[in-house]
C-alpha cells in the first residue's frame, strides 16, 4: 500500500492516537531545564486534568530525593482523581532497585529502559544479547510481583533496525510474550527520516501484529513531527511528546503540532482538549525559562498575527486568508499587527475591536503615523492605538488649558529627589520647585505649590496609585498608570501610559488637570 493510500485509509477509519506526554522526564533533559517538586505538581495536575493527556512520564527512577518527593506528591494526586494508571517513571535494569523506588513513590507503571541496537547493548553494557535479555525478564517478573506494570523502551531502535535488525528481533520474540504492557521505540538520536519511519514500523507490525508500539521522536534533523505522522500511518498506537519540543539536544516532537496535525491531517482521534494547548506552553514556558519562538506554530505569539494590510482586507471579505488553525480553537484570538506594513484594513480591525469609529481620512492619518513608527521600528500594539489616534487627531479636540512646559526630576544617594516644573494654566505660565519622597512626589508638590500660591486653589487629593503594564504586554510593553483622585468629593480616574513609569504619572496628572480646567469654563 502506498503512502498516499494509507492516509486515505487512516483518514477514513478515524484511529485512536494515545499520546504520552515526557515533559516532567524527558523535557527536564533540556539544557539548563529543572523543575521544582511542585511545579512538577502543576505541570502534571494541567496535563491530568486540563489537557487531558493518556498518560505522563513524570521522573527518571533514584535520581534525587527531590525528584522521588516529586513524584510522590503526583501519584498522590493521581490517585485522588482515579487517574493513577497515567503516571508513568522511567526505570533502568538495576536488580530491582528502580521497581522498589517507584513503589515507594506509590507509582504503577514503570517504562524500562533496555537497549534497542546491538551497539549499545555490547558497547555500553558490555553484555551479550541473551545476557541483556535475561536482565529484562528478571527485572520484568519482580516489577510484576510489585503489582506494577511494565512498558519497555527499546533505547537506540531506529539505529537498531537500521544496523542489527536481527538484534532487534532476537529481543522482541523473547520479550513480547512475558507481560510486557507497550513496547516504545524511540528514535534516540533523531537520525531517521520518515520514509524509514514506515519502512521499520511495517517490519516491527509484520512480525508482532498484535503489539502495542509507542514511537518517541527526536527532532535533531527536525523531523521528530514528520517521522511521528509516520509512525501513526504505519500502525503505532502511542506517540511520546513534550510541550514545547523540549527535550535533549534539539528536543522531542512538540504535543500542540502533533496533535493538530493528527486531527486536521489524518483525521485521528485523541483525547487532548486542544483548548487547554496555549494555557499548558505558557505555564511550562514560565517554569522552564526556554522562550518559546514567536513564529512557532499553534503555540507562538505571531502565528494568529495578520501583518500585511491586504489579509486584514481578504478577512473582512469573508476570511479569505484564515485555515483550520481558528486561534479560538487553542483559546486564543486572531490579531492584526500595527506596522509598517499594516495598512487602512488593519487598522480599521483594531479600531472595530476598540469601538473606536474613526473617518476615512482620520483612519487614512492614522494609519500613516502607524507606518512612520513602523520604519522606526517602533512595536506598536492595539494598547497604543487609542493613544495614537488621541496624538494624530488631537486638534479635533478642545486645546489642553493645563500644559506641560517643561521639567526637571532629579534623585541623588542620601537627598531627597527634587522637581522643578514650568507649567502654562490658560496661557500664563508658572514655575515652582520642590523635594517629595520620590520623583513624582516632588512634582505633585511643585504643582501643589502653583496652584496655592499664584492661582489660591486646593489641588485634588491624590487617593490611588498603580502601575501596570499593558495588557498583552511583552518586553516592549509600556508602562500604564492609572491615578484616582479626590477634588473636592469628586472622585477623577485618570490613566497615563509611557515608556517611563513617571512620565506616565505626569501624563495622568495633566489628564486630571484639564477635566477640571474645562469643568470650569463650562461653569462660567
Amino acid at each position: 500500500m502506498g503512502t498516499s493510500e494509507q492516509v486515505n485509509k487512516y483518514q477514513r477509519i478515524q484511529p485512536f492516537v494515545e499520546i504520552m506526554d515526557s515533559t516532567l522526564r524527558d523535557g527536564e533533559q533540556t539544557s539548563g531545564v529543572s523543575f521544582l517538586p511542585h511545579e512538577k505538581l502543576i505541570i502534571a495536575r494541567m496535563l491530568l486534568n486540563d489537557l487531558n493527556v493518556d498518560r505522563i512520564e513524570v521522573a527518571s527512577a533514584r535520581v534525587s530525593e527531590g525528584e522521588k518527593d516529586a513524584v510522590k506528591m503526583i501519584c498522590r494526586y493521581a490517585a485522588r482523581i482515579d487517574k493513577l494508571e497515567r503516571v508513568e517513571v522511567l526505570g533502568f535494569i538495576d536488580g530491582g532497585k528502580s521497581v522498589d523506588w517507584a513503589d515507594e513513590c506509590g507509582c504503577k507503571t514503570l517504562n524500562l529502559l533496555a537497549k534497542g541496537s546491538l551497539k549499545h547493548c555490547t558497547h555500553q553494557l558490555k553484555k551479550s544479547p541473551e545476557v541483556h535479555i535475561e536482565d529484562i525478564v528478571r527485572e520484568v517478573k519482580y516489577a510484576h510481583t510489585k503489582g506494577i506494570t511494565v512498558n519497555l523502551y527499546l533505547e537506540d531502535w531506529s539505529n537498531g533496525m537500521k544496523e542489527s535488525p536481527s538484534y532487534v528481533y532476537q529481543l522482541m520474540d523473547a520479550l513480547c510474550d512475558i507481560g510486557i504492557r507497550r513496547f516504545m521505540l524511540p528514535d534516540t538520536l533523531g537520525i531517521m527520516n520518515p520514509l524509514q519511519c514506515i519502512e521499520y514500523f511495517r517490519k516491527m507490525l509484520k512480525r508482532y501484529a498484535d503489539t502495542h508500539f509507542d514511537f518517541h521522536a527526536h527532532n535533531d534533523y527536525d523531523l521528530a513531527v514528520s517521522n511521528s505522522l509516520a509512525a501513526v500511518l504505519s500502525g503505532a498506537k502511542g506517540l511520546h511528546v513534550t510541550v514545547n519540543g523540549l527535550g535533549e539536544r534539539c528536543g522531542n516532537a512538540p504535543l500542540s503540532s502533533v496533535q493538530v496535525i493528527l486531527k486536521d491531517h489524518f483525521n485521528a482521534r485523541t483525547n487532548i482538549r486542544e483548548d487547554k494547548l496555549n494555557d499548558i506552553s505558557r505555564l511550562v514556558e514560565s517554569y522552564s525559562g526556554i522562550v518559546v519562538a514567536p513564529n512557532q506554530p499553534i503555540i507562538g505569539d505571531n502565528v494568529f498575527t495578520q501583518v500585511a494590510g491586504v489579509h486584514a482586507d481578504g478577512d473582512k471579505k469573508d476570511n479569505l486568508y484564515c485555515n483550520a488553525l481558528m486561534p479560538e480553537r487553542f483559546g486564543r484570538r486572531r490579531e492584526y499587527a500595527l506596522g509598517k506594513n499594516s495598512g487602512k484594513a488593519n487598522i480599521a480591525k483594531n479600531l472595530e475591536k476598540l469601538g473606536l469609529e474613526l473617518t476615512p481620512e482620520q483612519t487614512r492619518r492614522v494609519t500613516q503615523r502607524i507606518t512612520e513608527l513602523g520604519d522606526k521600528k517602533e512595536i506598536v500594539t492595539q494598547e497604543d492605538l487609542p493613544f495614537i489616534v488621541s496624538d494624530v487627531l488631537k486638534h479635533d479636540a478642545p486645546e489642553d488649558k493645563v500644559k506641560l512646559v517643561s521639567y526637571v526630576v532629579s534623585t541623588a544617594y542620601g537627598l531627597k529627589p527634587g522637581a522643578n516644573v514650568k507649567v502654562e494654566i490658560n496661557g500664563k505660565e508658572y514655575q515652582a520647585s520642590a523635594t517629595g519622597d520620590g520623583q513624582y512626589d516632588a512634582f505633585v508638590k511643585s504643582l501643589r505649590y502653583i496652584y496655592k500660591k499664584y492661582l489660591d486653589r486646593t489641588f485634588p487629593i491624590l487617593q490611588n496609585y498603580a502601575v501596570t503594564i499593558p495588557p498583552g504586554g511583552r518586553t516592549d510593553a509600556l508602562v500604564q498608570t492609572v491615578i484616582t483622585w479626590n477634588d473636592n468629593g469628586k472622585i477623577l480616574r485618570t490613566r497615563g501610559l509611557d515608556a517611563d513609569q513617571t512620565e506616565a504619572a505626569i501624563k495622568a496628572t495633566f489628564k486630571m488637570l484639564n477635566i477640571i480646567e474645562n469643568e470650569k469654563i463650562n461653569e462660567i
